[in-house]
């Protein structure tokens, strides 16, 4: 035995005695290491998922060309704005500082795909086309299309089979379908993207959209664009329209309403409480895995620990072991479980469209995430450990 300590000893001097536990076992490192990268998977897909709802559903937010937003107080969302009357944008014209204020009409309608003529649903947005409403250089470009009678743009990255379709407009060539059984024409491309609320987007001008809407009243604005004159703060504007402007509208810095929007999607949606339950449960599979695989260890080891413990180690030093293999296992799981989801990344990002793509931020978040979660099973594994009395264990 004392030959067997020694020998012990000078191990430890030249390799971890952790690395050396678990590399004893390789079937059961390989196994610890699958379930990790597994965990990971999960927590990265969620967290891609979660990133790419909170992106894709503030684009349009994102590319307002605007200083301060009015909307309804009933507003939810984009895609539940409600209406307010378009008086109030009269009244936001007198205060100090601002230079005009734009309407902006938007509303989900179901129209015929003009690839397959099936149909589906899309977002449409009516604007002023003699002033510019999007920080999108293709759609400024374009505004004098829309100016035409029942011409719209069609927003490129729309989800769905389009490929015939847009390969036809960027040829020139004209291309028509129906909404509502009103013929309409697409007449140029943009790109903007699907989100989690609509699969598409299509743009045209004020009058297009209530020939399209003929129960809509001109007067009943979805959303309100102020454009301040040069030098004056946006915020100290917004706080002058919140105390001159009824209680009817609901005013927002620019900024303010992109993160009205994110507020939805990660507190009031269903959609974003899942993605964020999604993480906690691939947090907790985690845990399990190593914890058995750790527990596994201390038990096959038992009577080494004991031995150590009976020459006068503490268990500070046997649990400093058990955290060694855990940070091993953590990091050499991590590493597959962060190269599948490129792969998921990319096929995901194909398929829908949505904007979800691996950062450098949520690469080492999740690595912090896989450390904690396989210390935590390192702690709960010694708890045996440390009761043990080394002279039950001979």
């Amino acid at each position: 035995m004392i030959g067997f300590i020694q020998q012990l000893q000078q191990l430890q001097r030249r390799t971890p005695l952790g690395w050396l536990q678990l590399s004893h076992e390789k079937s059961r490192l390989l196994v610890a290491l699958s379930g990790i990268a597994f965990a990971d998977v999960l927590i990265f897909m969620q967290l891609g998922f979660q990133n790419a709802l909170y992106d894709s559903n503030t684009r349009l937010n994102r590319v307002l060309h605007t200083d301060i937003v009015l909307i309804s107080p009933k507003a939810r969302n984009i895609q539940n704005l409600s209406t307010f009357s378009r008086r109030r944008l009269y009244q936001a014209s007198s205060i100090s500082g601002v230079k005009s204020a734009e309407a902006l009409y938007l509303s989900m309608i179901t129209w015929k795909n003009p690839q397959t003529r099936r149909e589906t649903s899309i977002q449409v947005i009516g604007v002023n086309p003699d002033q510019p409403a999007f920080q999108l250089s293709e759609v400024n470009q374009q505004l004098d299309k829309i100016k035409l009678p029942d011409t719209l743009l069609f927003d490129h990255d729309s989800k769905g089979d389009y490929k015939q379709t847009i390969a036809q407009i960027e040829q020139g060539k004209t291309v028509t379908t129906e909404i509502e059984n009103h013929t309409i024409t697409l007449g140029g491309l943009f790109k903007l993207g699907t989100s989690f609320g609509a699969d598409g987007n299509l743009i045209t001008s004020d009058q297009n959209f209530l020939r399209l809407f003929p129960g809509r009243q001109a007067a009943s604005i979805n959303l309100g664009m102020i454009y301040l004159e040069p030098g004056y703060d946006p915020k100290q504007v917004a706080t002058a329209l919140r105390t001159y402007l009824p209680d009817d509208v609901k005013v927002l810095t620019h900024e303010e309403f992109i993160q009205f929007e994110e507020n939805y999607w990660q507190k009031e949606s269903p959609i974003g409480f899942i993605f964020g339950l999604g993480v906690s449960m691939g947090f907790i599979v985690g845990i399990i895995i190593v914890y058995q695989v750790l527990s596994t260890d201390v038990n096959a080891h038992i009577k080494e620990y004991a031995t150590l413990k009976a020459m006068g180690y503490h268990n500070l030093y046997l649990l400093g072991v058990i955290f060694e293999e855990a940070v091993i296992l953590a990091f050499l799981g991590f590493i597959p479980g962060a190269i599948v989801p490129l792969g998921l990344y990319h096929l995901t990002r194909n398929a829908t469209n949505l904007p979800i793509y691996m950062t450098l931020a949520r690469a080492l978040f999740v690595l912090v995430l896989t450390i904690v979660m396989c210390l935590i099973s390192g702690a709960i594994a010694t708890r045996k450990l440390q009761a043990a009395d080394p002279a039950d264990m001979f």
